[in-house]
């Protein structure tokens, strides 16, 4: 059986329920797939192996791929050229498979609806910054190497890059499964349904204004770089600035990342909504990524404050993801030094400067 017999909306979300019973598929589905591919039962073999366990088997071979690409020709951003694709690949496999087992429910459509205008805005942003050109990489990745002994980091891409980042891809998408199993009770869509499906579709077009924003900002930076114009819309003092605080980066110094996070957390309390439930597992996936994007984003700023002299102060008044007060940020008001300051200091100078010189000569003859 590939479905666990649920009798309850609340029992969806049991660990103990969905999930532990299943868990011996995954032993046995790599001998299972041989078996298949030999016979020609592969498509009956994904009908009745359950669809969680298929999603995280899944995981596991890309995860092996990504580390053999990664290792042979030296650049290890193969996941983030996945990044934005894999999660909704993984709702659609719960979509799929839901028809094909006679489970569907309009809370997977609607789920795949939200996820497949993710995948497209965010391998739009990718693909503009040049992320699928030829030797592209994440920068990060440098820094980290050249931080580390050449062998310890191929062991952190064996541990972290290729396999923890392809499974967590898994793990964020995972409450779909738990929108499934309600399907089986409720196969309908109801009002607060619709309610999460809009949440998660805006959320998207906020992460899209953030993401322009950025990039407008940097087109104009580099432009005025290059041949010493300020663009319409822009002043010199916010370019030489170099780093955006306007906009929605006047109240949250990472608006895209607060929405990236907040895509997954929302898909988390959908399933929580249609169990009836405060918590489950199917949380961990977004519990992890907010973890991942605390420590990468600690990593960007430490890079990014070596580089602009005023970005400390930006980050003592703007919150990292979430606003920290109302008023955006303020750039800091040039000090006025005044000629008499000026004077009244150089006199002290003066006068401290005699002071010792005469101490000096009264110990010379002394």
């Amino acid at each position: 059986m590939a479905l666990p017999a649920v009798r309850s909306l609340a029992a969806c979300a049991d660990y103990a329920t969905t999930v532990e019973p299943f868990v011996d598929q995954l032993y046995s589905l790599p001998s299972d797939v041989v078996t298949a591919v030999t016979s020609g039962g592969l498509g009956q073999l994904y009908v009745v192996t359950n669809p969680l366990v298929s999603g995280f088997a899944i995981s596991i071979a890309l995860g092996f791929v990504f580390l053999v690409v990664s290792e042979i020709n030296g650049n290890y951003s193969q996941v983030d050229r996945c990044w934005s694709l894999l999660p909704t690949v993984y709702i659609a496999h719960f979509n799929l498979w839901s028809r094909l087992a006679g489970a569907h429910s309009g809370r997977l459509d609607a789920a795949l609806l939200y996820s497949t205008i993710w995948s497209i805005r965010l391998t739009y942003n990718y693909a503009r910054k040049g992320g699928y050109n030829v030797g592209s990489e994440d920068y990060r990745w440098e820094i980290v190497k050249n931080a580390i002994p050449a062998w310890l980091f191929h062991i952190f891409n064996l541990a972290f890059i290729a396999f923890f980042q392809s499974v967590l891809l898994f793990a964020i998408a995972a409450p779909t499964y738990t929108l499934l199993l309600t399907g089986t009770i409720e196969p309908g869509l109801n009002f607060g349904d619709v309610v999460f499906a809009a949440t998660e579709i805006g959320i998207v077009a906020f992460e899209y204004v953030a993401d322009q924003q950025q990039w407008d900002y940097q087109a104009a930076k580099y432009a005025y770089r290059g041949n010493g114009l300020v663009p319409a819309g822009y002043d010199k003092a916010t370019l030489d600035r170099g780093f955006l605080a306007e906009g929605l980066w006047a109240y949250s110094r990472h608006p895209n990342f607060a929405a990236e996070q907040s895509v997954w957390i929302v898909l988390f309390q959908w399933s929580c909504y249609a169990t009836g439930t405060l918590y489950s597992w199917a949380g961990v996936g977004a519990l992890v990524l907010v973890l991942l994007f605390q420590g990468s984003t600690y990593l960007t700023e430490r890079i990014t404050s070596g580089k602009y002299p005023g970005y400390k102060e930006y980050q003592r008044q703007v919150g990292m993801f979430v606003p920290t007060r109302l008023a955006g940020f303020k750039t800091p008001a040039p000090k006025v030094i005044r000629t008499s300051e000026l004077a009244k200091k150089q006199a002290e100078k003066e006068a401290k400067a005699s002071g010792s010189s005469h101490s000096t000569r009264s110990a010379a003859r002394r």
